[in-house]
């Protein structure tokens, strides 16, 4: 997708591994990376992280339990995504624009949930309600960071941009999960109380979301956005939210072969989704330990993603669309083989290392690659938060429903057969790829200008 502040003639794609790692020391691919951390740190602290803490401070598991209902705003973000492709934030929009604004507003707001978390004191019901505020104001920010990046980016930094901003999310991730805990546990070992420790490392965890602040400072205004803005001008603010809300789906469903898009949309991570949601379960039944699975799949796994995420974008941006949606849907499909072959082997750490990293690697490729082809559907400023919004969730579909009947299958069909499946199940949506690239879908992506 080519933003309309890039040049009007871009330069061919690059074909070597230096000349496509220079792009990422881009400031605007720098800047999107630090998006993508900030963006990444609040989700263990509403979820993972937090269980830890109230488990800690004596919780009972049922009520541990419904704090999953805490994750919702992540799924329904989309209900209020027109607000943020159409309000003003008072004095900041004003000062920093339409989607700076929004930055600022969002990391601001989480970063007051953080602490107020942080000051739950180990009440369930306090710190329910406040990892609710903190989910809702991290959901918030992922919307306007993906808008901002979509608007923001160049065509020849596209690529680059969603390779830094995945890799970075995962590195959020691991920074309030395993980073978190090390924190409190050095606060603990000071002679802190317990309590205490907690709620300090939650204060420090609040501090890095400045890292995001930073960069929604320094950077500037997508000329898309100032365009949308300039458009929309004379509009009340009930007219921009319903031009905002009604636009995403019109738009969209107006062009040719939208709802084959759609399906595509839901199938083309549903190999990841069906065979991911049955791995842990797999690897304890083959006789691992937990403590294993932990450290291959948060070290040994990690360093495949990232690996994975720079490669997925070495892919994007030397291949067409087209063909690198080829390159990752077969890649994350046949890697689940690397599952049956660890079934027939048993309980060998080598083996399950080597499954772990073909997964993630894989998987991180095909996930750079749709995050560029989600970015290239969203073609008009005036929407682009709540189109991105609405098909994120859309394809959540494939890994929150359609991969839930898993356990039957593998119960059925037994782990080496299982696995053979899951590459199976690419099938539908590598035809789809097939109708759609006949059909010249990937050729009509392009900006619309305002």
């Amino acid at each position: 997708m080519t933003s309309p502040d890039a040049p009007a003639e871009t330069a061919d794609a690059p074909t070597s591994w230096r000349e496509s790692l220079a792009v990422y020391l881009q400031p605007r691919v720098l800047i999107v990376m630090l998006l993508g951390f900030s963006s990444g740190l609040p989700l263990a602290l509403s979820g993972s992280t937090l269980l830890i803490w109230m488990r800690e401070d004596g919780v009972d598991l049922r009520t541990i339990g419904f704090f999953a209902a805490v994750g919702t705003p992540y799924t329904l973000k989309f209900l209020w995504a027109p607000l943020v492709d159409a309000l003003h934030v008072p004095f900041l929009t004003h000062v920093f624009g339409r989607r700076r604004g929004w930055l600022v507003f969002s990391q601001i707001l989480l970063m007051a949930a953080i602490v107020l978390l942080a000051f739950s004191g180990g009440s369930p019901l306090f710190a329910a309600s406040a990892a609710l505020l903190v989910a809702t104001a991290s959901a918030t920010q992922d919307i306007v960071v993906d808008a901002f990046r979509v608007e923001s980016l160049p065509e020849s930094e596209q690529a680059a941009g969603m390779a830094s901003y995945v890799a970075a999310y995962r590195i959020g991730m691991l920074v309030s999960t395993a980073g978190a805990l090390f924190i409190v546990s050095g606060f603990e070992s000071t002679g802190i109380a317990r309590n205490a420790a907690w709620m300090w490392g939650y204060v420090v965890m609040a501090a890095m979301v400045l890292l995001g602040t930073v960069a929604a400072l320094i950077a500037t205004e997508p000329a898309q956005s100032r365009n949308a803005e300039q458009a929309t001008r004379e509009e009340d603010a009930l007219t921009r939210v319903w031009r905002a809300a009604s636009g995403a789906f019109s738009e969209f469903l107006t062009r040719s072969d939208a709802i084959a898009a759609l399906i595509f949309v839901v199938l083309f991570k549903f190999t990841d989704a069906f065979s991911g949601i049955m791995t842990a379960p797999f690897v304890i039944d083959l006789g691992f330990t937990r403590n294993d699975y932990a450290a291959i799949v948060k070290g040994v796994g990690l360093a495949a993603t990232l690996i994975g995420g720079f490669a997925g974008g070495f892919v994007a941006r030397r291949y067409p669309l087209a063909t690198s949606l080829w390159i990752g849907g077969v890649l994350q499909a046949l890697a689940n083989l690397s599952f049956s072959w660890l079934a027939l082997v048993g309980t060998n750490q080598w083996a399950l290392a080597f499954a772990i990293c073909a997964e993630n690697f894989t998987s991180a490729i095909g996930t750079v690659i749709f995050v560029a082809y989600l970015s290239a559907l969203c073609q008009n400023p005036l929407h682009t938060a709540t189109q991105y919004a609405l098909l994120t969730a859309l394809a959540a579909v494939g890994r929150t429903y359609l991969s839930s009947g898993a356990g039957i299958v593998a119960e059925v069909t037994g782990w080496p057969w299982f696995f053979v499946i899951c590459v199976l199940v690419a099938i539908p949506s590598l035809v789809l790829l097939a109708w759609l690239q006949q059909r010249k879908h990937f050729d009509t992506l392009g900006p619309v200008r305002v």
